[in-house]
C-alpha cells in the first residue's frame, strides 16, 4: 500500500471513529431528553418539564458517550499505532540467504534510505506536505543521490553531505543547460515557467529575485 493510499485509509478509518463518537452522544441525548420528559410530573409547568428533560439529555449523552469511549478508544490507538508504523516494517524482505541476495537487499534499502533522505530534506525548500516532501516522488541510487523527476528533460536532484548535514538540491536538465542549483520552490516555477514560454531561464537568486546580471547563465552551486 502506498503513502497516500494508507493515509486516506487513516483518514477514513478516523472520520468513522469520531463520527461514531458523535453519534452515541446524540443518541444517549435523544434518549435521555425522551426519558427525562416522561419521567417529569404532571404537575409541573411546561418549562419545569423541558428543563428536567434536558437535564436528563446531557446526562444521558455524556453517560453514552463514556460508554462508547470504551470501545472506540482502543480503536483510537490502533489507528495512531498503525499511522506510526514505517511502510517498510510490513514489506520487510526474508533473511538473504546468500550474499548475492544480501547485496541486492542493501542496494534496495540504500536507494529507499536515499529517496527518504531527499523528501525529508526537502522542507528546506518546500514547506507543504505533498510535493517535494512526497517520498513515494523521488527516485534514489545506490550512492545516495536522489533524484525527483518533474516535466520530461527537468530533474531535481539532492545530494547529501552527511558529515557536514549539507543538503544540495540541483535542477538538471537534458537540454545541455548548466546545473541550477535550487534554494526554494520560487526558482524551479521561475525556470519551468520560462521553458513553457520558451524563453531563457534568467537565475533566480535564494531571495527569490531575478538575476539580471547573469543574463542567462545558470551555472551555480549553493548548500541548502
Amino acid at each position: 500500500m502506498t503513502a497516500t493510499l494508507r493515509q486516506t485509509a487513516n483518514t477514513v478509518a478516523n472520520s468513522m471513529i469520531e463520527g461514531a463518537s458523535m453519534a452515541s452522544a446524540l443518541i444517549g441525548g435523544a434518549a435521555g431528553a425522551y426519558l427525562g420528559y416522561q419521567l417529569a410530573l404532571v404537575a409541573w409547568s411546561d418549562g419545569t418539564r423541558a428543563l428536567f428533560a434536558g437535564a436528563v439529555a446531557v446526562v444521558g449523552a455524556v453517560a453514552i458517550d463514556r460508554l462508547a469511549e470504551l470501545v472506540l478508544a482502543p480503536m483510537r490507538r490502533l489507528m495512531r499505532t498503525r499511522s506510526l508504523l514505517p511502510s517498510t516494517r510490513r514489506s520487510a524482505p526474508a533473511p538473504a540467504a546468500t550474499l548475492d541476495e544480501a547485496l541486492a537487499q542493501v542496494v534496495t534499502t540504500t536507494e529507499d534510505d536515499a529517496a527518504h533522505r531527499a523528501a525529508n530534506a526537502a522542507f528546506r525548500i518546500d514547506d507543504g506536505d505533498n510535493f517535494l516532501r512526497n517520498g513515494d516522488r523521488w527516485r534514489g541510487y545506490e550512492d545516495g543521490e536522489a533524484s525527483f523527476y518533474l516535466p520530461p528533460g527537468v530533474v531535481l536532484h539532492h545530494r547529501a553531505e552527511r558529515g557536514e548535514y549539507k543538503h544540495h538540491f540541483t535542477l538538471l536538465t537534458g537540454d545541455g543547460e548548466q546545473p541550477v542549483a535550487i534554494t526554494g520552490m520560487e526558482q524551479i516555477r521561475h525556470h519551468l515557467a520560462a521553458r513553457a514560454a520558451g524563453l531563457p531561464a534568467v537565475p533566480v537568486t535564494a531571495n527569490g529575485d531575478v538575476d539580471g546580471d547573469k543574463g542567462d547563465d545558470l551555472t551555480g552551486t549553493h548548500a541548502v
